[in-house]
């Protein structure tokens, strides 16, 4: 994995496929300290940024359906979403960038747990990613960095059943209330594996990059799922 920030000049990161798999191990850990386990429901609004990947595969790896919300929507999409499917977690930045600005990421968390429904967040973990000062709040709160020094890097992958959920993706709203569409593990990821491999044609010497969001199911499916079944090196760019 290529990850280009959108800042010009910052430096850049690569990632192996064995450092990918040891990350996603660590946050499976983590998930499953602070009491994540199959069936969870796990809230993604995150810049892109690789813990974005490995929020997604870790949730996988143990059983726990995520739910990515893109970015750039507000706090009141991001909390009805998070009443709509239960979800015990969400996973965040202290902000985003976007075109050089700042999206106040973790400030959105904060104004969308404030508002009904919203109660079912036990934990909010926080990547510290632009560095900006951000509210606080004792027992909800967590680091990643601090947490991820204390899991393991070994996590054996949760037994799944072809039509146990792997995610679930809400629609943008834009004609009604969203609705959560529910996708399940074999199906989905046969599918999306197949069409990435034979629609794509990628070659072992090939970079490739999917521009869409997860927020959208292009994003999840060929930015962040079926490439790594079939081996691709790929490119994401904050």
């Amino acid at each position: 994995l290529y990850w280009e920030a959108d800042a010009p000049g910052e430096a850049s990161r690569e990632i192996s496929y064995q450092a990918l798999h040891l990350h996603v191990c660590q946050l499976a850990n983590t998930l499953k300290r602070h009491g994540i386990s199959k069936g969870d429901r796990v809230m993604i609004y995150m810049p892109m940024i690789p813990e974005a990947v490995f929020a997604m595969l870790a949730c996988a790896r143990i059983g726990a359906i995520h739910s990515v919300v893109f970015a750039g929507f507000s706090p009141d999409a991001l909390a009805g979403r998070i009443a709509d499917c239960g979800a015990k977690m969400v996973i965040t930045a202290d902000a985003g960038r976007r075109g050089g600005k700042p999206v106040p990421l973790k400030d959105n968390v904060d104004e969308a747990l404030r508002q009904d429904g919203t109660g079912v967040v036990e934990k909010v973990l926080v990547v510290r990613h632009v560095g900006n000062d951000v509210h606080w709040q004792p027992g909800r709160d967590l680091d990643y960095a601090e947490e991820q020094a204390q899991s393991d890097s070994h996590c054996p992958a949760e037994a799944m059943n072809a039509e146990d959920p792997l995610f679930i993706l809400y629609t943008s709203g834009s004609t009604g209330r969203p609705k959560g569409v529910l996708h399940p593990t074999g199906g989905y990821l046969v599918y999306a594996s197949m069409t990435h491999q034979y629609v794509f044609d990628c070659k072992d010497e090939d970079i490739y990059w999917c521009t869409a969001d997860p927020g959208w199911v292009t994003g999840t499916a060929y930015g962040m799922l079926a490439p790594w079944t079939v081996g691709v090196t790929q490119l994401i760019y904050e």
